[in-house]
């Protein structure tokens, strides 16, 4: 009866409830129930487990949007489903108007989601984790588990107890440390821990013996256990994007490896096993170069000296000692000790984009005045950090915030983070550089991009999972770059192209490559169908 309160169907409105009973039975297909597409899934849900609940508790499959404000309620009823295998629970369906995934609400799981005996497959990705539910430790069948994009800090003591466990993604979490019992995961095949706060990893991590890829991509370690090379199984390991100043030799000699990304890192050397492997990538490196002057310690770095310029001022003079300086337009910079190894004057200017020179692309829109800072091409020891304000822009679903700079010749886009001011909750975009020119900021279409190997690789478009591009083994000789930007088009769009108002049309693909040759095997595109279009065959 409570139930049937929250979800308007007393007396009064019987045949309205029926209606939308109809529609959420519609979505239930065999043993598989598909909800996260839709806005209100969880009262679908929930209308299906009251009026046809005989059906629903045989459900083995059931995705549901953790963005729904009925979720709390759904919860209490998933320990009902005794046969489900497969629970998805994502947020990240919703962008925010700066083209970010909108997180989902779930920040714990119900005690008794323990006893689902069949459950092999659980997704929490893009949610509102701080700590990982301790009934997940229960799910004695569970294989896979996913819970990228939420905000854990540490993994329990006991996780290495999902003995059965074969994939586990936790990238683009707050993860400090790891657990020693993460090498009891016997049989786990696939480790994806990139995107987190690892400053080290436990030596247990060489007892993965079945591990064919682990991603320890853009964390914070300095060095890693000789323990690696116990990993047989390892065909490809990712440790770009680190802090990295020594790698063991060892790691050259695993029988499986076929590709060992050490890209951007801190490696002034390496040993030649590592250099000479044909698997090996190094490029971002300061290779060779000697070591810079020692930093001041953190103590000291909290007390750099602290610039605040007024609106009349346009230069600044930076010392090896490092500096943070705050312009009157409300741009910030950071100059780390060791930055500069001589005392260097910077001017700045702001100036009106001339769309002369100012090029956006197709669906760009300009949200910042153009910073320029001299002198031009200056190249510093270390990298300096800049925080530009931007006007927030209109609703983008499909876009997101980066800054791009310009080299003299062309423009390019830098590696960003969006940030909001907490007492004057205005927005910046926050980039690192080693070089000084024009700097503006722009809200572009989202862009999905990865390395293509000779072993082929899968490319997914964050703002429809629908799409994607396969790569297969034997596509190219030489691993390149390939990105990927998606633009939907609304049926006005359409009609006023083609002047036909049922015209219909899947979203917009745009690939590029970093290669001006072909690929050597044909690549297959996956594209949904246009809205309203169904079954196996496209009418024509």
């Amino acid at each position: 009866q409570k139930m049937a309160e929250l979800l308007g169907l007393g007396d009064e409105c019987k045949e309205g409830a029926l209606g939308a009973l109809v529609l959420a039975g519609s979505c239930l297909a065999d043993n598989r129930l598909n909800l996260d597409v839709y806005p209100d899934g969880c009262r679908r849900f929930l209308q299906l487990f009251e009026g046809q609940r005989g059906e629903v508790v045989q459900v083995e499959f059931l995705r549901l949007s953790s963005n729904d404000c009925l979720l709390g309620t759904t919860l209490g009823i998933l320990p009902h489903l005794k046969h489900l295998k497969s629970l998805v629970l994502k947020g990240g369906y919703a962008r925010d108007e700066f083209g970010s995934c909108q997180h989902g609400s779930l920040t714990n799981l119900p005690p008794n989601v323990g006893n689902l005996r069949c459950l092999t497959h659980l997704d929490l990705s893009f949610n509102s984790l701080s700590t990982l539910p301790s009934c997940i430790l229960h799910l004695p069948s569970l294989r896979v588990l996913l819970v990228s994009h939420n905000s854990l800090v540490a993994l329990p003591e006991d996780f290495g107890s999902l003995s059965k466990l074969t994939f586990f993604s936790a990238m683009k979490n707050q993860l400090k440390d790891l657990p020693q019992s993460i090498g009891e995961l016997a049989v786990l095949q696939d480790l994806d821990l990139s995107e987190n706060a690892l400053e080290f990893l436990p030596e247990e991590v060489g007892n993965l013996h079945n591990c064919t890829e682990l991603d320890l991509s853009g964390n914070r370690l300095s060095s890693i256990p000789d323990s690696l090379a116990n990993l047989k199984s390892l065909r490809r390991l990712h440790l770009h994007s680190n802090l990295l100043v020594t790698v063991p030799a060892s790691l050259a000699s695993l029988p499986n490896l076929s590709r060992l990304d050490l890209q951007n890192n801190c490696l002034r050397a390496v040993p030649p096993e590592i250099q000479t492997s044909p698997f090996v990538h190094l490029r971002g490196n300061p290779l060779g170069e000697t070591e810079p002057p020692s930093q001041a310690d953190e103590s000291s770095a909290k007390g750099l000296r602290r610039l605040f310029l007024a609106s009349g001022e346009d230069s600044f003079t930076v010392t090896s000692e490092g500096c943070k300086v705050v312009l009157a337009c409300g741009i910030h910079f950071y100059f780390p000790p060791g930055a500069a190894s001589d005392p260097l004057r910077i001017y700045f200017r702001t100036l009106a984009p001339d769309p002369q020179w100012v090029k956006l692309r197709h669906h760009d829109v300009l949200l910042s005045r153009v910073l320029e800072l001299q002198p031009h091409g200056i190249k510093f020891q270390q990298e300096v950090q800049i925080w530009m304000p931007y006007a927030s822009p209109q609703t983008f679903h499909q876009h997101e915030v980066v800054v791009r700079t310009f080299s003299g010749q062309s423009w390019s886009d830098l590696r960003t983070r969006v940030e909001q001011k907490r007492k004057s909750k205005k927005h910046v975009a926050h980039c690192s550089v080693l070089h000084f020119s024009w700097f503006l900021v722009v809200s572009r279409l989202v862009q999905n991009e990865c390395e293509v190997p000779t072993e082929g690789t899968l490319l997914f478009s964050s703002v429809d999972p629908n799409i994607k591009v396969t790569f297969p083994a034997g596509v190219t000789e030489d691993t390149r770059s390939v990105k990927l930007q998606v633009l939907p088009v609304s049926a006005e769009e359409i009609e006023e192209i083609t002047a036909d108002a049922g015209c219909r049309a899947s979203p917009l693909l745009c690939l590029s490559q970093d290669s001006l040759l072909d690929f050597l095997r044909p690549v297959r595109i996956q594209l949904p169908l246009p809205p309203g279009i169904t079954g196996q065959f496209i009418p024509r």
